[in-house]
């Protein structure tokens, strides 16, 4: 891979904590703290530099499975996603075009993908066929993505899995803000309540990439997510409702935000800082568009229940903020 060759004078670890401890202040009272001291324990390492060192590491053109999107008010309409999660995804899927060719495959609902795309797009991402893209990112004369849709329905799912895995044979997993079953086998929201109906079961994808031995970077800052199984014991006792809503599946790399889109964001920055590429940086003038974007097609703001950019409800200008501190924080170490 291309590392950075001023990485010798520069402390990676020392800026990899930083990055961790911003991201991980809790706003929004939500435990995420603790999640993050044991994610960080578990791997004994920063989580945000073992997933950027995962990303560094891809082959040129490797294929990506990623997923992003909650079904928010599922008992309402399958219709109604959240704002955070997108437009992370779609920092991280640009970051990877444009450094690696990367081909990245988003899994999602047929429901929520009128809704995500534009940001994928507004991102700076075309969004072409499966064979398109992959000669894109073959070739490196186009930044693209593809989507491809999954089942919603358990019982077709762990085959659905397989033959996706099969047929794309992905090189890493990569999710974000993305819904995991819990011990009961139902999806559930922060509150506690459940909201499985209309959802699409990606997180079997994990599951059989687990068996596979399929690397996997999940960020989350609920403890509903995919990925925070690894950290199950933490989720059931800071979290609220944790016992009931904690995902079952684990991930390789557990990357925990009190926004997850801030857990994208410092990602794409520790990999800018390995591959010394400012091109990759998350900047706070495309995170403040893609949120209003968000507002553009619907997105909610599921704290406040309102279509706002306050993602999480933590207001428009802390996600802004959020985003030019992680660059002040990278920036000046690339030559």
């Amino acid at each position: 891979m291309n590392i950075n060759p001023n990485q010798n004078t520069v402390d990676l670890a020392l800026i990899d904590a930083r990055l961790d401890r911003l991201i991980n202040i809790d706003i929004g009272g939500r435990g995420v703290e603790h999640l993050y001291e044991a994610t960080k324990s578990k791997l004994g390492r920063s989580p945000v530099g073992a997933a950027a060192d995962a990303l560094a590491n891809l082959e040129t053109g490797a294929t990506v499975v990623m997923t992003t999107g909650s079904v928010t008010r599922a008992w309402i309409s399958p219709s109604i996603g959240e704002n955070d999660g997108p437009a992370g995804a779609a920092a991280v899927a640009r970051a990877l075009a444009v450094s690696k060719h990367a081909h990245c495959i988003v899994v999602c609902e047929s429901t929520l993908a009128p809704s995500i795309i534009p940001i994928f797009r507004a991102a700076g991402l075309s969004v072409l066929s499966h064979e398109d893209a992959r000669e894109a990112s073959q070739d490196g004369t186009l930044a693209a993505v593809s989507f491809e849709m999954f089942p919603t329905d358990t019982e077709s799912a762990p085959a659905a899995a397989r033959k996706l895995l099969d047929t794309h044979k992905p090189a890493l997993l990569f999710s974000t803000e993305r819904v995991g079953r819990s011990a009961d086998g139902n999806y559930y929201s922060m509150r506690g309540r459940d909201y499985g109906m209309g959802r699409a079961r990606i997180d079997h994808i994990f599951d059989e990439a687990l068996v596979r031995g399929l690397p996997a970077i999940c960020v989350g800052d609920g403890g509903n997510e995919i990925g925070m199984a690894t950290i199950a014991e933490a989720v059931r006792l800071h979290v609220p409702h944790g016992a009931r809503i904690g995902a079952i599946t684990p991930a390789d790399v557990l990357v925990t935000a009190a926004c997850s889109n801030w857990g994208c964001s410092a990602i794409v920055a520790a990999l800018a800082l390995r591959l010394a590429d400012r091109r990759l940086i998350h900047r706070p003038e495309l995170e403040e568009a893609l949120l209003m974007r968000g507002v553009e097609i619907g997105l909610i703001n599921a704290v406040s229940n309102l279509v706002d950019p306050n993602a999480d409800g933590i207001a428009l200008r802390t996600h802004v903020a959020i985003v030019q501190i992680i660059q002040a924080i990278v920036e000046s170490h690339i030559p």
